[in-house]
């Protein structure tokens, strides 16, 4: 059977667990089913990432269906593989009692099915058809959930808001089917200079605004926190992911001559993305939420290491620019398997413990300890600790950006912005999980809820292990995927594993020697410390009583950054003083920080759209006289263009 075959019959298993999904009682089965087809496709394509070559049909510029692999295409078959299989084992058992489990499944099913689509797809149709169905099937799966109309306004906003910047996607690529340049890098950069920039600029807007870029990022923090847990994972694992795929099509085969100010495109909205995730992450009280804006914080890491590659390639530094290149891949892995870890564990602890509110949680590391030990790797992964493979990413993509700072080249401010930016980025994240772990893991149960709270059934426990499991893996020994990666950008054939990851400020030990020390290090101690323990004792809060109120709040984590970013975050107060016969009875204190870019950029948007809206429906004067002199003027005004020649 050739790989093609068995990439075939593993995307059929997949569609048979899909279907299987509406008989009732399936359940779990057609979960199983799904991850088993995802998992053939997924081993599959880790045979032509590792060998090299493609199968299937190459990119055609017809409108007739085609589909292959590459080796570009086949380590994001493989990332989806990786984040799926999990994610439908774990939704095998977190839809138990959950409304129409039976449709959402199935839905489950066909959102996997479709974010493959789109990475085989090699003619423009059926990449638009897989397109639009990665958009659509995670708004039916989030309205099948939950009904209501926040989700609905929620759903809303993220067709209305993928839907109007997704038309980029189609012009991009209608454009370039149209003048012959999908998979022909030759066409492509033979396009002149106005269609070239209407490429770029289409493809930068029509993708970023899948991939959660700032400023069109609107729509992730409100549809993350409302989906299913495990279609949150997917979404924000691999969906954004598959939009940095196409982003990557366009810029670095099909439409490769607008290097240079392409790249500063790149790393000024990598920088802003990254700087403004982190920042607005920061301030959340809700689990999920604060988890989508890290999304767009690690999808702006991602987009600094491409903008860096193509800086290098525009002056003339191939090697850099694979290494570059390599480092964003590598972290688009690494954010797929700490994300997806992290919002499964948020499901877990949302069903399992009854909210997801940062403030209401609290020793959860007593009562579900293994959720809480996968949820504290995948934090500490996502927060650039070494020896985890949030590190290994973010620190390759910081040696770039440190060599692009040095360089100075073209554009030397860029670099030295880049890699300041990708530093306060790490800093900042550090201090948002601290205060996550603490508050919600740590300590004792802030609410009655999870003074009940279990530990997650069996198969939403292994599917949260592996991903961490993951996530230490691919931290231990990046350097065995660096080399294929930087070969997908040069072409030639992946060099031996040679690359080994050197940690900082250790006299040049890789980290995988340093977790075998820290390993040791911690067997020692825990030998030495015996089976004493410390004697129980009440927290000292000054003498006063320990009561809930005192307990420490996110706020009181953020509270000194908040105010030194006040001029710019704008921090919103409403303090509420009850008195009775002159005295102070209580005092009600409620802040938040306001999303700026809905206050300052869209809703004026909105609002004009509505003017303007509201001025046209005049027109429809439903006057049947009205609307003959309307096409009457139509015709005229065409046959004038015409006549001027201005249509040829």
């Amino acid at each position: 059977m050739s790989l093609l075959d068995s990439l075939v019959l593993g995307a059929s298993v997949l569609i048979l667990g899909t279907l299987s999904a509406l008989i009732p009682s399936w359940t779990r089965a057609a979960l199983w089913i799904q991850a088993a087809g995802v998992g053939a496709c997924g081993a599959v394509a880790a045979v032509v990432f590792v060998a090299g070559g493609s199968v299937g049909s190459r990119f055609v510029n017809g409108v007739s269906p085609a589909l292959g692999l590459d080796r570009l295409s086949a380590f994001f078959v493989l990332t989806v593989a990786l984040t799926a299989v999990p994610a439908l084992i774990f939704a095998s058992r977190y839809l138990d009692g959950t409304p129409r489990r039976n449709a959402i499944a199935a839905l489950s099913g066909a959102f996997v099915a479709a974010l493959l689509l789109v990475l085989v797809a090699r003619d423009v149709t059926t990449f638009l058809i897989g397109w639009e169905l990665m958009t659509l099937l995670p708004a039916a799966s989030m309205l099948v959930l939950r009904p209501d109309r926040p989700v609905r306004h929620a759903a809303f906003v993220y067709l209305t808001v993928t839907h109007l910047g997704g038309a980029g996607v189609w012009i991009s690529l209608l454009v370039l089917s149209s003048h012959g340049a999908l998979g022909n890098p030759a066409a492509g950069a033979a396009l002149g200079g106005p269609i070239q920039a209407l490429v770029t600029i289409s493809a930068i807007v029509g993708f970023g605004t899948k991939a959660g870029l700032m400023p069109m990022h609107s729509w992730l923090p409100r549809a993350h926190p409302v989906a299913p847990a495990h279609i949150s994972a997917l979404m924000s694992g691999v969906m954004i992911k598959v939009a940095l795929y196409g982003l990557i099509r366009v810029l670095f085969e099909w439409a490769p001559r607008s290097a240079l100010w392409a790249a500063l495109a790149l790393i000024l909205i990598g920088a802003l993305s990254a700087i403004g995730g982190v920042l607005y992450a920061l301030f959340q009280h809700e689990l999920k939420r604060l988890l989508a804006f890290h999304s767009i914080e690690n999808v702006g890491i991602i987009t600094l290491g491409l903008g860096a590659s193509l800086m290098f390639e525009a002056s003339g530094q191939p090697t850099w620019a694979s290494i570059a290149f390599a480092a964003a891949l590598l972290h688009t892995l690494n954010h797929a398997a700490f994300k997806s870890l992290l919002f499964l564990g948020a499901g877990a602890i949302e069903k399992l413990a009854h909210g997801h509110e940062i403030d209401h949680l609290g020793g959860l590391l007593q009562t579900m300890p293994v959720t809480s030990v996968a949820f504290a790797i995948g934090s500490m992964a996502i927060a650039g600790l070494p020896p985890l493979n949030g590190f290994a990413s973010e620190w390759l993509t910081l040696q770039a950006l440190l060599h692009l700072a040095i360089d100075r080249a073209q554009a030397g401010w860029v670099g030295p912005l880049a890699a300041s930016a990708l530093a306060a980025t790490a800093a900042m994240a550090v201090l948002c999980f601290v205060k996550v772990v603490g508050l919600a893991l740590l300590g004792r149960p802030r609410h009655p809820n999870l003074e009940a709270a279990r530990e997650a059934p069996y198969e939403m426990r292994a599917a949260q292990l592996f991903l961490a499991a993951l996530c230490v893996g691919l931290g231990l020994a990046p350097g065995l995927l660096v080399p294929y990666l930087a070969s997908i950008r040069t072409g030639a054939p992946a060099a031996a594993p040679r690359i080994v990851l050197v940690a900082p400020g250790t006299g040049g030990l890789p980290t995988l020697a340093i977790a075998v020390i820290l390993g040791l290090l911690i067997v020692i101690l825990v030998r030495a410390r015996g089976a004493r323990v410390a004697a129980p004792a009440p927290a000292w809060t000054c003498g006063q009583v320990v009561e809930p109120s005192l307990n420490w709040t996110s706020s009181a984590f953020t509270k000194p950054l908040r105010l030194g970013w006040e001029l710019v975050l704008r921090p919103e107060r409403d303090v509420t003083i009850s008195t009775a016969h002159g005295v102070v009875q209580s005092a009600r204190y409620r802040g938040q920080v306001p999303h700026l870019f809905d206050t300052v950029f869209y809703l004026p948007l909105i609002r004009q759209g509505a003017r303007l809206g509201a001025r046209a429906r005049r027109l429809q004067s439903g006057s049947l006289r009205s609307y003959a002199l309307y096409l009457v003027g139509l015709i005229l005004a065409l046959l004038a263009v015409v006549r001027l020649g201005w249509l040829g």
